[in-house]
């Protein structure tokens, strides 16, 4: 909206020139916008990846190790299992004791009854038998024990 200043000789009204308009400009500088949003990418980009890490299992070597492809339903036994009695459920944290119920919500809509395991090198067999005992009284017909190639990361 254009201001309306009053002339600067006051009101000499002869020549019908007594108010002068003097307008103003309004428009928005993207250019700022722009390099923040740019430089804001950026750091999404970087900062991205490194949030979506995993659990840290050390999976023991094999072999004759196959790789599994798909969608798959993964249960991981860290080595922190013996005093904290939790397991990975993919990437959900839950204690054993709910393990068998969840596992069967899971596997209710699902055609392969199949589960696989991922134990911590570290873990001892008695605690992973635990967890696979659980998993087998859960409704799941095989259960896959998860190995990496000697050469793998």
């Amino acid at each position: 909206m254009p201001k309306v200043l009053p002339a600067a000789g006051g009101s000499s009204g002869r020549l019908g020139r007594g108010r002068r308009v003097a307008s103003s400009l309004a428009e928005i500088n993207v250019v700022p916008l722009v390099d923040v949003m740019l430089v804001l990418l950026i750091i999404f980009m970087i900062t991205a990846p490194m949030i979506q890490r995993g659990i840290d299992v050390s999976l023991p070597a094999a072999r004759r190790a196959a790789q599994i492809t798909g969608e798959r339903l993964f249960v991981s036994v860290p080595l922190a299992y013996r005093q904290s009695h939790i397991v990975y459920l993919g990437d959900e944290p839950i204690r054993v004791e709910i393990l068998e119920e969840r596992v069967r919500q899971k596997m209710e809509n699902r055609t392969d009854k199949q589960v696989y395991l991922r134990g911590d090198g570290g873990v001892q067999l008695q605690e992973l038998m635990d967890v696979f005992d659980r998993l087998k009284g859960a409704g799941v017909e095989s259960v896959g024990i998860v190995a990496k190639l000697p050469g793998e990361r």
